[in-house]
């Protein structure tokens, strides 16, 4: 790849990554002529994501020894925070009668209880931040969601036949596809074939450009699943109010509770808290929640992105 089209994609990967998503889909969708193409676009891009997610993490794991993933202080603290928003806003929930409110608040609940992104470690080492600290909150925040998660949809959205166990089965083979199976190869494969291990580190900075491809298969999810839910304008521009509070909320609280550590353990902490894993959300709203909560995460995934390109555009002006 020549030096002038990587600094271009560098510069601009994730607002072409985002017009592009949004305009794909809606171009399927509303032009005639073109209903089974959106279908069959939809269809990549939703069975695409676990594929580039894996080879995101597989690239990310590869250069992260077992050893470099301590649990620290601030893990355990940006953690207890999450769990104790996601306790709140569930009391909150289940305290109030079925309506608007309740579903705003079950859209915050998610926003709240939601693993980071896969690709939070991309963005973090590219801001001055930790991979190593960030991956290894990503393991801990995805084993919090799990045992979480099977606690309390039973008792927000109660339904025959679905009990903790079920629902952690259904929630542990996810997290397994996408986040163990990585893990394990990439370890696998440092330990018994070293030379390979070396040959992938050289690929590890092509995370980025995976997460771009992936970024705009997502978006397009994001815009399909709020054209689909056909809620109201007032009610998707609600959401989109309490997607938008909760991610600045919590990108600005993870740096504020790590600021102690240190500013590249504050950038770490940020991104781990603010980058959500937005196709897990969507994909437990549709499931296991009210239905329209799932367009907390596709609007959730444009906010969060637009942070992010504000501060990788920030971080270059200031390092340049």
């Amino acid at each position: 790849m020549s030096s002038k089209l990587s600094d271009f994609l560098r510069k601009w990967m994730l607002v072409l990554s985002m017009l592009l998503g949004v305009g794909i889909y809606l171009f399927l969708r509303f032009v005639p002529g073109f209903g089974q193409a959106e279908l069959t676009y939809s269809l990549i891009a939703k069975e695409s994501q676990p594929f580039l997610v894996g080879i995101m993490l597989f690239l990310q794991f590869n250069v992260t020894a077992p050893s470099d993933l301590h649990v620290r202080r601030w893990h355990a603290e940006v953690l207890s925070v999450q769990a104790l928003l996601f306790a709140v806003f569930t009391v909150v929930t289940i305290l109030l009668p079925h309506g608007e409110l309740r579903i705003l608040s079950e859209c915050a609940m998610l926003c709240f209880i939601c693993p980071t992104a896969s690709a939070a470690g991309v963005i973090t080492s590219r801001i001055g931040g930790s991979l190593q600290q960030t991956m290894a909150y990503l393991l801990l925040s995805d084993i919090m969601a799990t045992l979480l998660i099977p606690l309390v949809v039973p008792l927000i959205n109660p339904q025959e036949g679905l009990s903790y166990f079920g629902l952690l089965w259904s929630v542990s083979k996810r997290v397994f596809s996408m986040l163990v199976l990585p893990c394990i190869l990439a370890w696998t494969i440092r330990y018994t074939l070293p030379k390979v291990q070396k040959w992938f580190a050289s690929f590890v900075n092509y995370a980025f450009y995976v997460w771009g491809i992936a970024l705009l298969f997502a978006i397009s999810l994001a815009t399909r699943s709020l054209v689909l839910s056909h809620s109201p304008f007032y009610m998707a521009f609600l959401i989109g109010l309490v997607a938008l509070a909760c991610c600045i909320g919590q990108f600005l609280l993870g740096r504020r509770i790590a600021r102690r550590y240190g500013h590249s353990i504050s950038i770490t902490a940020g991104q781990t808290f603010g980058q959500k894993n937005t196709g897990f959300l969507i994909w437990l709203g549709i499931n296991y929640m009210t239905p329209i909560t799932s367009v907390a995460g596709g609007l959730y995934s444009i906010w969060q992105n637009l942070v992010n390109s504000w501060e990788l555009q920030h971080y270059k002006s200031k390092n340049s």
